[in-house]
């Protein structure tokens, strides 16, 4: 199994009254209300240390996002992250997780085929390409662009971009929203035809048969347990069936945040505070901000509306940390402790990607930095072997980083 070490980037420093005095922590929350562009200097710093650390301490990959406009994680150029992780990480079998740049939110998305291609250099051919479809808030109410257009934009962006990376000579594309009288992209991608696709969601069937049908790693990105996850990863398997697919792991990727600790109730004193700053900060906003009316298709909405993948976010406001860690939103405890609910959420859900968020919240640079020591000493190497003599081929990894065993530094 692969283990990446994902990264949201949040702003770690909130007043306490923050709920009370802000409708939002999206979209509408002014950087000046409680910002500090100093503080924010010290985070991308941090983030940027985190993650390298993750890399010397025995994660498969690191893993950067894209957001806008929030206090919840504001990595607004994952791209830039990734480029600095790559040159850090040189001579490793790290792989650079890009989860990723929004072809629909550069124009022409052309941007993203060379940025990535330009990644995958940097990186001597350690890039996984994310292509998540993103936030229905972003596009529209960061972005300012029709929610209706954001999945057919995101179908023709998907297909022009690999057709950039794979044409051996230039080309005109004249389609329904973009027009290039000449796609020539210098460079072209180390790994051929091109790097491997991840694409995240959550509770999208349209983005499930994308997936399937194009033979892409789903990366089910959820804060709310793998508990309440397993009707959605379970239908997610059953689609794959329906269509032709194996039930290949490594088809799916998972994200869980994790805190380890001494002893189980150690950690409620390590990670609470973090666990629920994350929760009741972060996720700090109206819920109809997430999905503007037509930013879903018809089947997503009606099974957003019937499965409920998800509580909703004024419940999330009365839940606790005990709460959260017996829920699965959260995996904090001793390192026995982690290592056995990990495996079981591996297990249960046939995961062959797990994302590790070893920041959260508040969690200061040292805890994080103790946390990301613990986890790869004494949770990593006792996960790697889930699927050894299952016979399953890991085909959406990059090849330079196909060691099949990472020791830690």
């Amino acid at each position: 199994m692969k283990i990446a070490c994902f990264h949201l980037m949040p702003y770690r420093d909130l007043p306490a009254d923050f709920e009370q005095k802000h409708k939002s922590a999206w979209f509408s929350l002014p950087f000046s209300a409680v910002g500090d562009a100093n503080k924010a200097a010290q985070y991308y710093n941090w983030t940027l240390d985190e993650l390298t650390f993750a890399a010397e301490n025995g994660f498969d990959g690191v893993c950067t996002n894209e957001h806008h406009q929030n206090s919840y994680g504001f990595m607004v150029n994952p791209n830039m992250m990734g480029s600095v992780l790559a040159r850090a990480t040189r001579g490793t079998d790290c792989a650079i997780v890009q989860m990723g740049e929004t072809a629909v939110f550069l124009n022409p998305p052309i941007r993203v085929a060379e940025e990535y291609a330009m990644l995958d250099c940097i990186s001597e051919g350690r890039l996984v390409a994310g292509f998540p479809v993103g936030l229905g808030g972003d596009f529209s109410y960061s972005y300012g662009m029709a929610p209706l257009e954001q999945r057919a934009r995101y179908y023709e962006a998907h297909d022009l971009i690999k057709k950039a990376w794979t044409a051996k000579e230039g080309f005109a594309w004249n389609s329904k929203y973009y027009q290039l009288p000449m796609v020539n992209i210098w460079p072209q991608p180390v790994q051929q035809p091109h790097p491997p696709i991840w694409v995240p969601g959550n509770a999208s069937p349209s983005t499930w048969d994308f997936v399937i049908k194009n033979d892409y790693s789903y990366c089910f990105l959820t804060y709310f347990g793998a508990k309440g996850a397993k009707h959605m990863v379970n239908g997610f398997w059953d689609r794959c069936e329906e269509m032709g697919r194996d039930r290949n792991p490594y088809r799916m990727g998972f994200l869980v945040p994790v805190g380890v600790s001494e002893t189980d109730a150690q950690a409620e004193a390590e990670y609470g505070p973090a666990a629920e700053f994350f929760y009741h900060k972060g996720l700090h906003l109206p819920e109809q901000l997430l999905a503007p009316p037509g930013h879903m298709t018809h089947s997503s909405l009606t099974h957003l509306i019937t499965k409920r993948p998800f509580p909703p976010f004024d419940e999330l406001k009365r839940l606790r940390y005990k709460d959260m860690n017996e829920r699965d939103f959260v995996v904090c405890g001793s390192a026995s402790t982690v290592r056995e609910r990990l495996l079981e959420i591996v297990k249960t859900l046939n995961v062959g990607h797990l994302m590790i968020l070893p920041q959260f919240g508040s969690l200061s640079h040292e805890q994080t930095m103790t946390n990301i020591e613990r986890i790869g000493k004494d949770v990593l190497p006792h996960l790697r072997g889930v699927w050894d003599g299952s016979g399953w081929q890991d085909h959406w990894w990059p090849q330079a980083c196909q060691k099949q065993t990472r020791a830690a530094a």
